[in-house]
């Protein structure tokens, strides 16, 4: 399929308008576009929507690390696998909020707060109301990760000030199982419903790289472009393998995963869900600066800023402002 027969179909494929009822079939087609005409088509769309030279900035921050019941094979935090980490209580307020001011001086325009539960109990999400109201008051966005809410739940955070509650689906519902046992894929999607009913912006994405095949890169866009609502931001995370968790032994360790076929995972985001907010997120800390330049380049225009995402490595702050002037790239303000 080639840029001239998209442009010849473009108001029955809808390139660059925002779609739910994208299909398999379409999404495929667009992973097997020709590289160049790909990337062409992803910075078309991108440009229609955002500025080019413009890079969102968040940092994210473990409020609460470590002893999880679930079994996430990709997860560190797992209480399931021994891989070092241990089982913390909640942060102090006044400890979270000095993260976010020094988050704040160093460029971040959004916070970020995750926490290692199945789900929080009522007194947990009182407690991280408190963090998010006294985030809001420095002037920076708020998102939040703490598992699976309740509608109640989900009305108090929103009433508390936050701006995004992250839940990923991280693969397509076929791959889900062979990943994750301990909650079905029906109940990420209850609890997103519970996000945007409350009135939340949804982050919401995905994990590449953890064994699956093409087509389940395919299925989970697809289940992100069908919400009946695009996520407003949508992180795209490559698998950082840790030692302990399931994907890094044995016949189930995960091969390195291909740059490029990353790259075309971001391109086919930022084509069917033109609005979104793209996020180059986890395993940046093994990419090299081609590689995310690429990203960049096919619509990727937000980056998680700060030496680690909840557990695991992310490049230096140095490193990050160093690639963002070579290529032209600026802070998205809040």
């Amino acid at each position: 399929m080639s840029v001239a027969a998209f442009e010849t179909d473009k108001p029955s494929i809808g390139l660059g308008l925002v779609r739910n009822d994208w299909t398999r079939d379409e999404i495929r087609a667009l992973f097997a576009l020709p590289f160049p005409e790909l990337m062409f088509e992803a910075q078309r769309i991108h440009r229609m929507h955002f500025d080019p030279g413009e890079v969102q900035v968040s940092t994210l921050l473990s409020i609460k690390t470590g002893g999880c019941p679930e079994d996430c094979a990709y997860c560190p935090q797992s209480a399931k696998y021994d891989t070092g980490i241990k089982a913390e209580k909640l942060m102090a307020l006044d400890a979270v909020l000095a993260e976010a001011h020094a988050a704040k001086a160093s460029g971040a325009s959004r916070f970020c707060m995750g926490a290692a539960w199945r789900s929080p109990k009522d007194r947990d999400v009182e407690n991280v109301c408190a963090m998010i109201e006294g985030v809001k008051a420095l002037g920076l966005e708020t998102c939040a990760t703490l598992g699976m809410l309740t509608a109640t739940q989900a009305k108090r955070l929103k009433q508390s000030g936050l701006d995004y509650y992250n839940h990923n689906l991280d693969t397509s519902p076929e791959y889900y199982g062979a990943i994750i046992t301990t909650r079905t894929y029906q109940d990420r999607l209850d609890t997103l419903d519970h996000v945007r009913s409350a009135g939340i912006h949804v982050c919401c994405g995905g994990i590449v790289g953890m064994g699956e095949g093409a087509e389940d890169r395919v299925g989970m866009i697809a289940a992100l472009a069908t919400l009946p609502v695009h996520p407003e931001s949508v992180p795209i995370n490559m698998l950082v393998q840790v030692e302990g968790t399931p994907l890094t032994t044995g016949e189930t360790r995960t091969p390195p995963f291909d740059p490029i076929e990353f790259v075309r995972t971001i391109a086919v985001a930022r084509i069917v869900m033109p609005k979104s907010v793209v996020r180059l997120s986890a395993g940046r800390e093994e990419m090299n600066e081609e590689t995310q330049a690429l990203c960049f380049l096919a619509g990727a225009n937000s980056i998680f800023y700060g030496p680690k995402l909840l557990t695991t490595p992310n490049p230096e702050r140095d490193r990050d402002m160093r690639l963002m002037d070579k290529l032209g790239l600026r802070p998205m303000e809040p």
